[in-house]
């Protein structure tokens, strides 16, 4: 596939090599050398006529530039392949010749090489979701009792558990990962119609024929053709796109984490690897912004891919095409992105001090609602709330730290200091403490998402079907 430079930089060699010109005409020469010889086993042509086929269907032999440049003079891709693969066979057996393509028609057959290779591109997802997947998940085990500021609204909130955190990035991947599978197992299927759907040319030999073709191409055997019936497959399209959609919020947090204002976490370094062409100092989270690009850029190609759906009567006129146009760039995008975040996520620099650190540095603030919720259950919780709330603003206006506001309060309260016990309420101002919570529901969730990778780990859908 020809792309330009500034796609390749948000992609890698493996995708653009899966929907490369040459690959996606080899999966149309696929596509006819199965059809020929699914009718030839039904009888429908000679066996010799169908080996003479199978012959010259290779991408090698034929000028693929041309026959772009030709398909675009007669509005179908497939219909200067199937002349120039006709042409071909006559050189050796002008009869074969007459056998080509029959009873097809070219949406059959651009449409079959699509799911091929779009077979080959899930792998390549699958694959990279159960890298980074893993990733998450080991750096999660990890620092389930590392205490992390938890950001709402952008603004610190309270403590959580980084690992908490993680396993927040990982499950929704984990959940794309399935979905893709079940998704795909609907779409992935045999194009296979005729001139209208009805596969008339073949007449009570067109399901037999289909069968046989699926079998030989290992692909599911549609109902009917589904020609302008794009549900499945744009589908398949959308789980995608919520992918990528992921990889971005994965990439967005990890970004606003490595700010140097922040610094708790940093993308290994290195090599060239995220420096800056005029400030030495620059440690740029280069994944992260691949990932965002991809992020950005989805949307437009799937409501491109929604946005063809209405394609007119038995055969799409201008929307198909689109579609075609569009497919690619998803799966582009989504394996740059999760190329990118896998190889960050592996050396990923995590810095527990500068976590305590910014904790630290909120005076205490992050604590208040638990230390309301304490002092509520002995003043009540309106009263409490408004204490914590003045003793709040006191802090942040004097540049104090708010438990000893608060403990001061206490023992001016002869009614607080009776009840409220110093110790206790030091300890809700602990890091690793108010982490617990979240530590507890993370161990939980580590333990149902390690079963839900092992589960998907243990079997591999898209990888006996590419061909050797």
């Amino acid at each position: 596939m020809s792309v330009s430079m500034f796609d390749s930089f948000l992609t890698t060699p493996e995708m653009m090599a899966v929907f490369d010109d040459t690959a996606v005409v080899q999966a149309m020469f696929r596509f006819e050398q199965a059809l020929s010889q699914a009718q030839a086993e039904e009888g429908l042509l000679p066996t010799v006529a169908a080996r003479a086929i199978a012959g010259v269907c290779s991408a090698q032999l034929y000028d693929i530039p041309a026959i772009i440049s030709a398909g675009r003079r007669a509005g179908s891709l497939a219909i200067p392949l199937v002349k120039e693969l006709t042409r071909t066979v006559a050189l050796y057996d002008a009869q074969a010749a007459s056998h080509v393509h029959w009873g097809s028609t070219s949406q059959d057959v651009i449409d079959t090489a699509m799911v091929l290779v779009t077979r080959d591109a899930l792998r390549l997802l699958d694959r990279g979701l159960q890298t980074l997947t893993g990733h998450l998940l080991d750096l999660a085990g990890r620092h389930l009792a590392t205490p992390v500021l938890a950001r709402t609204l952008m603004q610190p909130a309270q403590v959580s558990s980084f690992g908490f955190k993680l396993l927040a990035w990982a499950a929704p991947l984990l959940r794309a990962r399935a979905q893709l599978r079940a998704s795909a197992a609907r779409a992935l299927q045999l194009q296979l119609g005729g001139a209208v759907g009805t596969l008339a040319v073949m007449g009570d030999h067109g399901d037999a024929v289909a069968r046989r073709m699926g079998a030989a191409l290992d692909l599911k055997v549609a109902d009917a053709a589904w020609h302008t019936q794009r549900d499945e497959w744009v589908r398949l399209g959308m789980e995608v796109a919520v992918l990528t959609g992921s990889l971005g919020k994965l990439a967005t947090d990890l970004s606003l984490m490595a700010q140097g204002e922040i610094g708790e976490l940093a993308e290994a370094s290195g090599a060239g690897r995220g420096g800056s062409s005029a400030m030495p100092h620059k440690r740029n989270p280069v994944a992260a912004m691949i990932a965002l690009a991809a992020a950005t850029r989805t949307p437009m190609h799937a409501a491109a891919l929604l946005a063809s759906m209405g394609q007119q009567h038995e055969r799409g006129l201008g929307n198909w095409q689109a579609e075609l146009a569009e497919w690619p760039t998803l799966f582009l995008s989504a394996h740059g992105a999760l190329q990118a975040l896998g190889d960050a996520f592996a050396g990923l620099q995590v810095d527990r001090a500068r976590m305590l650190s910014n904790i630290d540095a909120l005076q205490g603030l992050v604590f208040a609602e638990a230390a309301a919720i304490y002092l509520g259950s002995v003043i009540g919780r309106p009263r409490a709330h408004s204490l914590l709330e003045q003793l709040s603003r006191q802090a942040s206006e004097t540049g104090g730290a708010l438990l000893p506001l608060l403990a001061a309060a206490v023992q001016a309260d002869p009614g607080l200091r009776q009840q409220i016990d110093p110790a206790r309420l030091a300890s809700l101002f602990d890091p690793a403490a108010a982490a617990l919570p979240a530590q507890r529901l993370a161990q939980q969730q580590l333990e149902q998402l390690r079963r839900h990778s092992d589960a998907l780990n243990a079997h591999h859908p898209f990888e006996k079907v590419i061909p050797a």
